[in-house]
């Protein structure tokens, strides 16, 4: 990356002029409210072609994919659901750029019903980012998880190829999710997916378990009385966290691609809240 387009992207990366004023009060009282550690946060590798058309200064599109938390069962309104406030959160972290987050979420989908309309629903958008929210209800429905693994490999490995950064999201931390016997093997299925096919991963389900450890009891509640959905407070918090993970991963290639006296130089954006303490541990 040359000094001049570096530049450009900081810039880019840089917080909206007046943001806090900006911000919608939703918005800010989750991002108070739902904070989880930078670790648990972390999306790695950087997401690098995203990262370029920021870069470039070309408008980004991100296809959300997944199930009902992907569609936004739960929300009160559709304008709600995670991928939408993600939309809105990153406006507030990146400056002029054109994102668009589109939402290919169905309700009661499973890992191969999401691979069979990949083509259809995600890569015929062409998008930079492909966020695939998996795992939860293979959970739900069965103990024997054998052929899951394969399925997600082939999914990544067909959105890869149509040269889409991906992000993994696992499952959501909920009382109907706990109670089953194959939960904490997904997880770890979904982690080493990841980690194999060296694509993004974000842990919700840890992330989830953080909110409800340190939840005060006036707290809003992050999951619906179904025992599974999250309500309006759960996909904002949500979309706060992905948003500063997100953006955080597009400062980590911005600072990979500088040398040091050119990071100086540019100057690199903070996250548009405060992190939270360096030394907060997930329970």
């Amino acid at each position: 990356m040359t000094r001049p387009a570096s530049l450009m992207l900081s810039v880019a990366l840089a917080l909206v002029a007046g943001s806090a004023d900006a911000v919608d009060l939703a918005s800010r009282n989750a991002a108070a409210s739902c904070a989880a550690p930078p670790a648990l946060m972390k999306i790695e590798p950087p997401e690098a072609r995203s990262a370029a058309r920021i870069d470039q200064g070309t408008p980004l599109t991100i296809v959300a994919v997944g199930s009902s938390s992907t569609q936004g069962v739960g929300a009160s309104a559709p304008d709600l659901s995670y991928p939408s406030r993600l939309a809105a959160e990153l406006k507030q972290r990146v400056a002029a750029i054109d994102i668009r987050v589109i939402n290919r979420g169905k309700g009661g989908e499973d890992v191969s019903e999401e691979l069979a309309r990949l083509d259809r629903d995600v890569i015929a958008e062409r998008p930079e980012l492909v966020i695939w929210q998996v795992g939860t209800n293979a959970v739900l429905r069965r103990d024997d998880l054998t052929a899951d693994r394969e399925l997600i490999e082939r999914g990544v490995a067909r959105l890869k190829a149509s040269g889409s950064d991906v992000v993994l999201m696992d499952l959501q931390y909920a009382p109907r999710v706990l109670a089953r016997p194959a939960h904490a093997e997904m997880e770890q299925l979904i982690a080493k997916v990841a980690d194999r096919a060296s694509v993004g991963l974000f842990r919700r389900f840890e992330i989830m378990r953080y909110w409800q450890g340190g939840q005060r009891a006036d707290a809003p509640k992050m999951v619906g009385p179904d025992g599974l959905h999250m309500t309006d407070d759960g996909y904002g918090c949500l979309a706060v966290e992905l948003a500063e993970a997100l953006a955080r991963n597009w400062r980590a290639y911005e600072r990979a691609a500088l040398s040091p006296s050119a990071a100086r130089v540019a100057g690199l954006s903070g996250p548009v809240r405060a992190a939270s303490p360096p030394d907060a541990a997930a329970p």
